[in-house]
C-alpha cells in the first residue's frame, strides 16, 4: 500500500527545512554565488569573500554535509563546487522575488511621500 500525501509531506518538510537552514546564512550564500563561477579551494574563497579561512571551512563543512557542495582533492588542495546547479537557479529566483518586493515597497513609499507632500501644500 502506497503512502499518502500527508505522510510524504511529513517526511519531506524536515528535509526541505534542513536545506533552507543551510542556505540561511549570508556567508554561505556568498560562498555558493562564488562557487557558481567555478570550483575554488578554501583559501581562494576566504580571500575573495573577505573571511577567515577557518570561517570559510566551517561554512563549507556544513554545505558539504547537506550535499550542497561537493569536494575534490587535487594534490594537497581540496576544491569545492556546487553539487547541483539548480540550487544556483533557486538563489537566482529568490533574488528576483526580493528585487520585485523591494521595487514594490519603494513605489509604495514614493506614493505615500507624494500624498504627504500634497497634503502639506
Amino acid at each position: 500500500m502506497g503512502r499518502n500525501l500527508d505522510e510524504l509531506r511529513e517526511e519531506i518538510a524536515p528535509l526541505q527545512a534542513d536545506l533552507c537552514s543551510a542556505l540561511a546564512h549570508p556567508q554561505r550564500v556568498a560562498i555558493l554565488c562564488t562557487l557558481a563561477e567555478g570550483p575554488a579551494h578554501v583559501s581562494q574563497l576566504a580571500e575573495r569573500l573577505g573571511m577567515s579561512q577557518p570561517t570559510a571551512s566551517r561554512h563549507l563543512k556544513l554545505l558539504r554535509e547537506q550535499g550542497i557542495v561537493s569536494a575534490k582533492r587535487e594534490g594537497v588542495k581540496v576544491f569545492y563546487e556546487v553539487a547541483d546547479q539548480r540550487l544556483i537557479s533557486a538563489l537566482d529566483l529568490m533574488r528576483a522575488v526580493l528585487r520585485e518586493r523591494l521595487s514594490h515597497h519603494a513605489s509604495v513609499l514614493e506614493a505615500r511621500d507624494t500624498v504627504a507632500a500634497k497634503s502639506q501644500s
